[in-house]
């Protein structure tokens, strides 16, 4: 009995010789995908963080301005700055709608800034994922109904 006891297990030993490196060769490429996909997730969404406050910023700046080119003019400075300092790198593009300040003074109006980033994801080596991915986001900021002229 003791023979038939050592004979299965040695069948059974190797039997799984090998197996190890199979599951290896399947499990290491899956895992080295999701993290890269986990990295790209959260790069994407700190960018849209950045994109978002600097879009504040810039509405923000572009209303306490005293004239349309002056919140045209700070509107750009502030979003990059905004994106300077989270650290985002990326050639923002913003456009501003400073129509609101055509209206009279006491008349309620509003600007808003639109800004534009195309964050970069194709040095995260994920198969599927495009080179750049571009992040828009658009915020609005109501201009001082009594602002001096």
């Amino acid at each position: 009995m003791n023979r038939l006891v050592r004979a299965v297990r040695r069948r059974l030993r190797d039997g799984e010789r090998g197996s190890a490196a199979i599951e290896a060769a399947v499990g290491v490429p899956a895992f080295l995908l999701i993290m890269g996909l986990v990295f790209a997730g959260g790069r994407v969404a700190l960018a849209t963080q950045s994109v978002e406050a600097a879009a504040t910023e810039a509405a923000r700046s572009a209303s306490i301005a005293r004239t349309q080119a002056e919140a045209e003019s700070g509107a750009v400075a502030a979003a990059r700055r905004s994106l300077d300092e989270k650290g985002l790198h990326c050639a923002p593009r913003v456009a501003v709608n400073a129509g609101g300040f055509g209206n009279a003074v006491g008349v309620v109006s509003s600007v808003s800034a639109t800004v534009t980033c195309d964050v970069s994801v194709g040095d995260l080596a994920v198969p599927g994922l495009p080179g750049t991915i571009r992040i828009t986001k658009t915020m609005e900021s109501p201009i001082d109904t009594y602002r001096e002229r």
